[in-house]
């Protein structure tokens, strides 16, 4: 990964560091929802969702849109996908390195045999 791909990285995973900003996703994933509905279901103000909902749109999870008064917030799939693909290569990375160590283990214990 390059150094802009770590700083994408970086604001997708922070974005998805907050409850309420994984909770706010959820919904927008499963249709379009207006900011101000999507602030009835927090017991904080407008203004916080709003700021989760920046955050969200910042990541590029989300994309909002006016429709008169009403700004409608929808999921990115797409962007969902691409934090997918980022947490299977840490996987793979993960399991390359224990089957490294299984070998490593494994060779040990037949120079003791």
């Amino acid at each position: 990964m390059n150094g802009d791909d770590e700083d994408r990285a970086d604001a997708l995973f922070h974005a998805l560091a907050d409850r309420t900003r994984r909770d706010i996703m959820r919904r927008v994933l499963a249709g379009e929802h207006s900011v101000s509905a999507l602030a009835e279901k927090y017991d904080m103000s407008f203004a916080a969702v709003q700021k989760h909902v920046a955050v969200l749109e910042n990541a590029g999870l989300l994309t909002k849109r006016r429709s008169g008064r009403e700004q409608l917030a929808s999921g990115d799939v797409a962007a969902v996908r691409s934090v997918s693909s980022l947490l299977t290569e840490l996987e793979q990375v993960w399991r390359g390195r224990i089957a490294r160590i299984d070998e490593l283990i494994a060779l040990d214990s037949t120079k003791e045999d």
